[in-house]
């Protein structure tokens, strides 16, 4: 296990669970938080699939513990962080994993989020009711991370994070 990935891991699961009391977007039953997105992206690129969907899992996990989540957030976060690693692992391009992220949350884990708000939160939504909100937030959250993985990678931190892996 290499500590240094370990290291930013728990700090990205610590960002992700203090900011999500603070950034969201409140849309019926479900809390859509960007940063969990620009937190999913970044562990894509820079920690690979298994640490990125230990990230999503564990963010999820705090904030419903701390009651300040959903449980809409398993679904469409770790869809998300799965397919932006992946797409990421095949390509080596942050817009791929960008992509991914927008793709796994918006649509696939919107339309996996469905059953769970019908059948165990008991909410009255329609199928296609998340796909809306879980994109808009993953758009911005995947900009927000695209921002700071060019910005990292001009300063020479990208290169020095990679080198752990």
């Amino acid at each position: 296990m290499n500590v240094r990935k370990l290291t930013f891991s728990a700090l990205l699961v610590a960002i992700g669970t203090i900011t999500g009391h603070m950034v969201y977007i409140p849309v019926g039953v479900a809390k859509c938080f960007p940063m969990q997105h620009t937190i999913n992206v970044i562990s894509a690129v820079l920690l690979g699939p298994w640490y990125s969907l230990a990230n999503a899992f564990l963010i999820s996990l705090l904030r419903n513990i701390l009651g300040t989540g959903s449980p809409l957030a398993f679904p469409g976060s770790m869809i998300g962080a799965a397919i932006a690693s992946f797409a990421y692992l095949k390509s080596r391009n942050m817009y791929f994993a960008a992509a991914g992220e927008i793709a796994g949350t918006g649509i696939i884990g919107a339309l996996l989020s469905f059953p769970m708000a019908y059948f165990i939160m008991g909410k009255q939504v329609g199928a296609l009711f998340f796909i809306i909100p879980f994109t808009a937030s993953t758009i911005g959250g995947s900009l927000i991370a695209l921002a700071i993985l060019k910005s990292a990678q001009f300063s020479g931190v990208f290169k020095s994070i990679k080198a752990a892996r």
